[in-house]
């Protein structure tokens, strides 16, 4: 249960963090925070919560990563079910969060794509299918390679949550303009369920791709030998 709590409140904390700037702060009138100040967010968000329960659960807060780890051998498949299901329920209660809060604004009239990972007409910069399947394949995919080498037993683990979250600073401003940036399932799913039609019939795509370039990582760690942990 410690680390079902661990892995809710840090998926939490992370989507609250990171996608409460970006449906708050990102454009707001003369002193918007713009994709830097998101992408800073996201790091913050994932950075103080990986130190508070990093030890915890690990600091998963992504199914897409926890399916890397098992794919390189670093986690048990027992506690996938536990893991992924805390992530989930921790993204609908930040969305919900959110969604509570926005609602609450005096001139609201509706939250309309709620921050939410899409592609073709959903996609901010108005990407096709193929361009955001490469994007998010490719993100993830060496996302999972930072975090298997930075807590490998040959890199200075202390430092992993910093370069894991500069990581992701990184991430998202390269991909908010083509997909909104997911590499996190999770996080996907809960702005999804609120921002409904066809967001959530995209969100297939948003499990599908992280998760596949997420193992994909986690096979080659493994295969090489080059972030193995005693």
């Amino acid at each position: 249960m410690k680390q079902f709590f661990a892995e809710f409140f840090g998926t939490f904390w992370l989507i609250f963090g990171g996608y409460g700037s970006a449906v708050f702060a990102a454009a707001y009138p003369d002193l918007g925070i713009g994709f830097i100040g998101v992408a800073l967010a996201f790091d913050l968000s994932f950075l103080t919560m990986a130190y508070a329960v990093g030890h915890v659960s690990g600091a998963h807060f992504n199914p897409a990563v926890t399916f890397g780890l098992i794919a390189a051998g670093r986690f048990h498949s027992k506690y996938i079910l536990s893991y992924i299901t805390a992530q989930v329920l921790g993204s609908i209660a930040a969305a919900a969060t959110l969604f509570l809060i926005m609602t609450g604004k005096s001139d609201f009239v509706t939250i309309g794509g709620f921050a939410s990972n899409g592609y073709d007409a959903l996609s901010p910069g108005g990407y096709y299918i193929t361009s955001v399947i490469i994007t998010e394949f490719v993100l993830t995919f060496f996302f999972m390679i930072i975090i298997l080498g930075s807590t490998s037993d040959s890199a200075h683990k202390k430092f992993a949550p910093l370069v894991i979250g500069l990581s992701l600073v990184l991430i998202h401003l390269i991909s908010i303009p083509i997909s909104n940036t997911s590499v996190n399932p999770a996080r996907s799913t809960g702005q999804a369920i609120f921002a409904g039609g066809n967001y959530l019939a995209q969100l297939w795509l948003f499990w599908l791709v992280p998760i596949t370039g997420a193992v994909a990582a986690g096979l080659v760690c493994k295969s090489n030998k080059s972030c193995e942990i005693s």
